[in-house]
């Protein structure tokens, strides 16, 4: 029944500042481009930002985990975009590794590297 995460929204103030901030640390231009909604496709997975502010879940939410190869890399990259750590590299167990960036939004971005983790075939 459940086919996997469809979309992770991010909240933002500033819409035309949050794409073009997005499009840079992704390396992706958005698909979907309107003043009341960004999407962009990061591998398969939608990635979207909302300019409505009431939508906001704040402390206490959820934090989506995206899929990189080299984890020390992929928090190099952010944080050269512009984005802090918000929680340095961490092993947690099996060669599985985890961190999390702030965006410039106030939004956390958590990043996964996982050596077991593979997409089944379409």
């Amino acid at each position: 029944m459940v086919k996997g995460i469809g979309t992770v929204i991010y909240h933002v103030a500033d819409l035309d500042r949050a794409k073009a901030w997005y499009a840079s640390a992704f390396g992706q231009t958005p698909y979907f481009d309107q003043p009341f909604y960004v999407g962009f496709n990061i591998g398969g997975y939608e990635l979207g930002l909302d300019p409505d502010p009431s939508g906001r879940s704040g402390a206490g939410g959820s934090v989506a985990y995206w899929r990189v190869d080299a984890i020390d890399e992929a928090v190099r990259h952010f944080v050269r975009a512009g984005a802090t750590v918000a929680s340095a590299v961490q092993d947690v167990g099996e060669g599985i590794k985890v961190a999390k960036v702030a965006d410039p939004f106030g939004n956390i971005i958590g990043l996964l590297e996982n050596p077991h983790f593979r997409l089944p075939a379409a």
